[in-house]
């Protein structure tokens, strides 16, 4: 009997640490050339997006220092844990990204790794680096948005009550 096809999105890793490091400035959805044993790797949910990065080589785009562990039933057809991977992009978008990743403190960063509609997926953002003032920046606002959301909620909590 054949298993219906998978639907919707599955996350399986996200780089939650490039939302903090960097301006996230577009966005672009593309897929991937995987082996065999690299998909039932990930359909386990195991892969880090931490020290990933995309560069434009010859026309092609390729996603360096992704590290999906080894399938671990699998053989001598094993795949190597952070080799590079082709990205299946249009030419235009890849035109795009390479002209603005030339341009200074750009750079081209995965941003999450998903299954949609049971074919693997990776968002990619180019992306200019943050200062660490902005980091600050972005951390305080952050805190101040947590701590009026608090005070709003405890407020409608009193007046309930």
């Amino acid at each position: 009997m054949a298993k219906a096809k998978d639907t919707g999105r599955k996350i399986v890793a996200q780089n939650k640490k490039a939302w903090h490091d960097y301006h996230i400035l577009d966005t672009y959805e593309c897929g991937l050339v995987l082996t065999g044993t690299e998909v039932k790797s990930l359909r386990q949910g195991r892969a880090s997006l931490a020290d990933g990065f995309v560069q434009i080589d010859g026309n092609e785009a390729w996603l360096h220092n992704v590290h999906v562990p080894e399938y671990a039933q699998g053989t001598w057809t094993n795949h190597s844990a952070r080799r590079k991977r082709k990205l299946l992009m249009h030419r235009a978008e890849i035109d795009k990204l390479e002209s603005k990743s030339q341009e200074t403190g750009h750079t081209v960063v995965p941003l999450a790794l998903y299954f949609k509609d049971g074919r693997a997926k990776v968002e990619i953002a180019l992306a200019k680096g943050k200062k660490e003032y902005d980091k600050r920046q972005t951390l305080r606002e952050k805190q101040d948005r947590r701590e009026t959301d608090r005070a709003i909620s405890a407020a409608r909590r009193r007046q309930r009550a």
